[in-house]
């Protein structure tokens, strides 16, 4: 696998290096004092619990692509709420970075998932929230199911345009009145002959607006919810496919967000994920690469905005004295850095037994609670000794404080993460 790897590796760096992009620019461009990889930041190979040197070649050929191509762009982006969502994929799909642990027989590098944890770490380093959120639904929340369990014919129509970056996909789960409780979903997929009816919506879908293909969840029959689902690859310009409107959100901005309605949507029988009634399972099973995804992503922005904000409070003075000098401010900074190493050590652990086969769910639910918590304290807690410049949208700590505030809602609220936690300790009413 290593020597694979390396090859691997090897040769995205050698595409993105031989590209005609020039001129590398700083990660930041809100905050006039100068930044830097923050120096907490365990970015080093030496025994480091999961990642190889080829895990940190990807790292750095990623980091190339965000300070050329993402990084100068986001506050644009953000004012205008979305992001070119197919020329960015198209760059990273060239780079081999939107497949990396998905099958080589369909544009990937088939390599193991820790890489797309590495992936999703330094896509952390992005100066918002939104764009690696979209890139997330792209490589670890509508296509694992899809790599996994769909047909040849489905890969090649679907997976493979994705990993490549021409085809842009979105994730149809939750609706206006079935959010965490998937189970309650309404929406209908009445199969006529060769092909499927669909009738219903779908709320909250990330890429919605510029996807190409939907990867669906809809009830086939009337059985019991659990097993009454099924994940169906459908293509966004097919007749009767509504998109109702983009979502004004007060974060994840650069992301666009869309409600989705199905009027009679004709959608060939095969173009269902593996067995169909099945869908509920391959969601659970999706649902936690997303979530280890989630975690990944939000450890990186979290070390950003700790060292950002000792930067700017090593140089802002009150009562003639550097903000950063208060006990109470080095103390909670101290406190807060521990919880994030604690949390990556825990993401370290979960994604080392999942690649060996092992059932995360437990560790997946915990780490995902413990993100979304942490990142609302944090992110508190830093603005708080930024003053008043805190509250602009000049700097990369306010961002993050309205961003993260998602974590703890999509994918799983913290009440879901607990009941699941609940269930695994068996703890739950009988």
């Amino acid at each position: 696998m290593a020597v694979r790897a390396a090859g691997q590796i090897a040769g995205i760096c050698h595409l993105y290096r031989s590209s005609s992009l020039g001129g590398f620019r700083t990660l930041s461009q809100n905050v006039s004092s100068s930044k830097h990889t923050p120096s907490n930041a365990p970015e080093t190979t030496v025994d480091h619990l999961i990642y190889t040197p080829e895990h940190f070649a990807l790292k750095e050929s990623i980091k190339k692509i965000i300070e050329q191509e993402i990084n100068p762009h986001v506050d644009q982006w953000e004012a205008e709420g979305k992001f070119p969502a197919h020329k960015i994929f198209k760059i990273l799909g060239n780079a081999g970075i939107l497949g990396v642990n998905k099958p080589v027989e369909y544009g990937g590098l088939g390599l193991d998932f820790s890489y797309s944890v590495a992936v999703s770490e330094e896509l952390g380093t992005i100066r918002c929230g939104g764009i690696p959120m979209a890139i997330g639904v792209q490589t670890d929340m509508a296509t694992p199911a899809l790599a996994r369990f769909g047909s040849h014919e489905l890969k090649t129509e679907f997976l493979l345009p994705s990993i490549l970056g021409d085809k842009v996909a979105c994730l149809g789960v939750s609706e206006v009145g079935a959010g965490s409780d998937v189970s309650s979903i309404m929406t209908k997929a009445v199969r006529k002959g060769d092909e499927y009816v669909i009738n219903g919506g779908k709320m909250w879908t990330t890429n919605g607006t510029q996807a190409d293909w939907m990867c669906l969840l809809a009830n086939t029959s009337d059985g019991p919810p659990h097993r009454n689902k099924s994940l169906i690859c459908l293509p966004m310009d097919l007749p009767g496919v509504h998109i109702a409107r983009q979502i004004d959100k007060m974060g994840m901005r650069s992301s666009d967000t869309a409600e989705v309605f199905f009027d009679d949507v004709r959608v060939p029988s095969k173009n269902v994920i593996g067995l169909e009634g099945m869908g509920f399972t391959y969601q659970m099973l999706q649902f936690q690469e997303e979530r280890l995804w989630a975690v990944a992503n939000t450890l990186t922005t979290m070390d950003i905005v700790i060292q950002e904000t000792i930067d700017y409070t090593r140089q802002r003075k009150i009562f003639k004295m550097p903000v950063l000098h208060h006990q109470t401010v080095h103390f909670r900074l101290a406190e807060l850095q521990t919880e994030v190493e604690l949390l990556r050590s825990l993401l370290h652990r979960a994604t080392a037994l999942f690649i060996k086969g092992n059932d995360v769910t437990k560790l997946a639910s915990m780490a995902k609670l413990k993100a979304g918590r942490l990142a609302r304290e944090l992110g508190d807690s830093c603005l708080q000794y930024w003053g008043g410049m805190g509250f602009t949208n000049d700097v990369l700590v306010s961002r993050f404080y309205r961003d993260s505030r998602l974590i703890s809602i999509g994918g799983g609220a913290d009440e879901v993460m607990l009941g699941i936690i609940c269930k695994y300790m068996d703890t739950l009413p009988k």
